[in-house]
């Protein structure tokens, strides 16, 4: 059956209508339009630009970014050798079936692993490919001007319309400055005025991909460049920024030594206070390191290094990470002769710091057959004595109250003539003796400040001085591009606020002599999306408009001529 011509109007009206349409909502993203084209040539052009289309679509790039964190998981759970070589040892003995599993995966070394280097790569690339032609495609916007309007501005999804006594001219003179008074882009074209606002929301979508860039740049460059390390310091010691002088020290691959910053500084005094009464007995309320620095041999200045108020220097950061304590205790041989003195540094195990270590004298004493034997000392502190007549002791409280010591006392060979790395906070027993009393008892004994516990066979003793100096742990590092990632971090919180709630919209306000002489205005809005608030803002627009071009009285309202009034 053939269409009549009333249909094959229609249709063509409504073909055009629908080119119209899709003039007026074009370019309202930057996202690069897909073309129809054929499935890629088997050519090796062919299937370069193929790929390359893959990997620059946003699809990619959100996938590459999934896996990204996901394959930072097991760098989260599983001990790290570039964090602490120590707990990978600990987790492959504890785990002996999956941990040749996981050395095969690099799961001990996830962010230097190549699985995870590609991830990175990849998604660096894709992110600029991504932004590149979007960003050209932006600045085209920019300098363009919003289209004119559709045919029929009745199919757009936001539309009113009255009729005025207004001239045309005079309509859309003041529908452009009420536009452009709203921060609209507006201009005149035909017989209609075409605005366009939101350009924010793109540039905050271009905004949060470029800071996603500088994020993984300095993510990168962070790791790199990075050095860290650890150090133990006892009141009245320093520490200098060499390398010698770390007790721990890492770094990334293309770290120099010649990048340390110099500066030293001196610890003068550690003070900790805690709660002593209440269901918060013993928490910390004062918890700082009083020390003296200078930077490059100049002169010395004073700070106070809290947690998480570390001292700055030239972009290194001193971190105060923990705190213990060093009774002092003085060794003599047989002859009453001073072969150790010093604070001894004990490491804490619990939070009321109940501490262990080592006390180790290189120079102990000659036995009766002249032979020079070691002598060392297993300790147990506490700076709060608990426990009493119950065989074990313990700590009560963390701050230095009541302080008693208690020592085992060996003999023999400490081992450190071997050359082997050795732990300074534990004793190795395999070559030494135990010392017993005159009861072939193992010789032990509590001391309290003043005390002290003499050797059997005139192996001379060991003295607990009544002084007991607090110790503070550091952590200096540099972390060179940490301000890049913060910058980057913000601005991707920027942008993505942006591109979600900004939204970009089109408004036309047509208007036209209508067949009984009325000025007829139309106005209609298109939004990227939809959103109830495109209806709103165009009714609000109205409104101002109207006031200027009042809505003409309904032609059934007008008397007619001669008729009685």
């Amino acid at each position: 059956m053939s269409k009549t011509e009333t249909e094959e109007q229609r249709d063509g009206g409504d073909a055009t209508e629908g080119k119209d349409l899709g003039a007026a909502g074009a370019q309202l993203s930057t996202a690069p339009r897909e073309e129809l084209i054929g499935g890629p040539s088997l050519s090796v052009v062919g299937w370069a630009r193929w790929f390359w289309r893959q990997l620059t679509s946003m699809r990619v790039a959100l996938i590459l970014l999934f896996l990204l964190s996901l394959g930072a998981i097991p760098g989260s759970l599983i001990p790290q050798n570039s964090v602490d070589e120590l707990k990978v040892q600990t987790f492959k003995q504890a785990h002996k079936t999956v941990s040749p599993v996981y050395q095969k995966l690099q799961f001990f070394d996830v962010y230097s692993s190549v699985w995870f280097s590609a991830i990175y790569i990849l998604l660096f690339v894709s992110l600029i490919g991504c932004i590149v032609p979007r960003s050209w495609q932006f600045v085209g916007q920019l300098r363009g001007r919003p289209p004119g309007a559709p045919g029929r501005l009745t199919r757009l999804p936001a539309y009113t319309t009255w009729r005025t006594r207004a001239e045309p001219e005079q309509v859309r003179e003041a529908a452009l400055a009420i536009l452009k008074k709203r921060r609209f882009r507006a201009h005149t074209v035909g017989d209609a005025v075409a605005a366009e606002k939101g350009y924010l929301r793109e540039a905050g979508n271009l905004i949060f991909h470029i800071a996603l860039i500088v994020m993984l740049v300095a993510f990168a460059a962070g790791q790199l460049f990075k050095s860290e390390g650890g150090k133990l310091i006892v009141e009245g010691d320093g520490f200098s920024n060499t390398l010698t002088q770390y007790d721990d020290f890492k770094s990334g691959s293309l770290f120099s030594t010649d990048d340390l910053v110099p500066f030293t500084f001196k610890l003068d005094s550690f003070t900790g206070a805690y709660e002593k009464t209440g269901p918060q007995r013993g928490t910390p309320r004062t918890y700082e390191a009083g020390v003296t620095y200078s930077k490059g041999g100049g002169p010395d200045k004073k700070s106070v290094i809290r947690v998480n108020e570390p001292l700055v220097v030239d972009g290194t950061k001193v971190y105060l990470n923990g705190h213990g304590y060093a009774p002092v205790v003085t060794v003599r041989d047989g002859r009453g002769k001073v072969v150790f003195n010093g604070a001894v540094p004990l490491l804490p195990i619990d939070n009321n710091v109940t501490s262990t270590g080592a006390i180790k004298v290189m120079d102990g004493y000659r036995d009766k057959n002249g032979k020079k034997d070691q002598l060392g000392f297993q300790a147990f502190f506490v700076p709060t004595f608990g426990g009493a007549g119950k065989g074990t002791m313990f700590s009560q409280f963390p701050g230095l109250e009541f302080p008693v010591i208690a020592l085992t006392a060996y003999h023999g060979s400490l081992g450190v003539d071997a050359g082997l790395p050795q732990n300074v906070y534990q004793l190795d027993t395999s070559k030494l003796t135990q010392f017993k009393d005159a009861k072939g008892e193992i010789l032990k004994a509590r001391l309290l400040p003043g005390e002290k516990m003499t050797l059997p066979g005139g192996a001379g003793s060991i003295t607990f001085e009544k002084e007991v100096r607090e110790w503070a742990t550091f952590q200096i590092s540099r972390q060179p591009a940490s301000g890049w990632a913060l910058t980057g971090a913000v601005a991707a919180i920027v942008g993505l606020v942006g591109s979600l709630f900004i939204q970009r919209r089109r408004v036309w306000v047509r208007a036209v002599t209508g067949e009984d002489g009325i000025t007829v205005v139309e106005m209609a809005g298109l939004g990227r999306s939809e959103s109830p608030k495109l209806p709103e803002e165009l009714g609000d627009l109205a409104l101002t408009l109207n006031a200027e071009a009042p809505t003409a009285p309904d032609s059934s309202d007008v008397p007619a001529e001669g008729a009685e009034k």
